[in-house]
């Protein structure tokens, strides 16, 4: 028995790297196959997920060094793409919705989804009622879902460097509109840092996912 478990663990070890490996070379039906895979040998939506956003990462740091170019990360971000589609119905009914309403999206002039899309899902599954409004999104359109839906937060990402003046924008536009103390506004994307957050006024920075959820539940708590 001993013996058959360390065997298991041994396949589901290799299953994962060659997880993380299909998503950084933007294998999608490598990807699919593998997360049905994984679920099947009893892997949690949670673990998964937790093997292909690090994949995620190591591709924008390739992109963020030149080392590889849009092309190469947007195959990469079509693959990482349908596995949130298979995990995103199991994820997000484990959460409940009872932590307030968050406001997401890329900003104008940006396109990239795939950051946002795993931090909407994240969130959904850690009890937030998400209200993503995709790409290009312009300042006012944020401003408007604000006055709509009353948002705990405005959640604002930004992958290319050209965009990232477009965050302060957005977050001037939303006070011009006096709506700012309303919500609490975090930024994320590979090229920011916490300096550029503070500099444009934003309530706090997230390198991941993971840790827009921690900032949004510490807000919650209160200082």
């Amino acid at each position: 028995m001993t013996n058959h478990r360390r065997f298991d663990m041994a396949e589901t070890g290799k299953l994962r790297e060659e997880l993380k490996e299909a998503i950084i070379k933007g294998k999608r039906d490598a990807v699919e196959s593998l997360i049905r895979k994984g679920l099947s040998q009893g892997l949690s939506p949670e673990e998964i997920m937790g093997d292909m956003i690090p994949a995620m990462d190591v591709v924008g740091d390739r992109f963020s060094r030149n080392e590889i170019f849009l092309p190469e990360m947007m195959i990469a971000a079509r693959a990482m793409n349908t596995g949130l589609d298979i995990l995103r119905p199991m994820l997000v009914a484990q959460g409940v919705s009872g932590r307030g309403k968050v406001v997401v999206g890329s900003v104008k002039g940006d396109i990239h989804d795939v950051g946002k899309n795993i931090v909407s899902m994240v969130l959904q599954g850690a009890g937030y009622k998400v209200i993503d409004l995709g790409i290009d999104v312009p300042p006012e359109k944020f401003a408007d879902a604000v006055k709509q839906h009353q948002p705990r937060f405005v959640l604002l990402s930004a992958l290319l460097t050209l965009t990232m003046s477009m965050m302060e924008e957005t977050i001037k536009t939303i006070k011009q509109a006096g709506l700012r103390e309303k919500v609490k506004i975090g930024v994320g994307g590979a090229p920011l840092t916490q300096s550029f957050a503070d500099r444009i006024g934003a309530d706090f920075y997230g390198k991941d996912a993971r840790a827009a959820v921690v900032k949004c539940n510490e807000s919650l708590m209160g200082p």
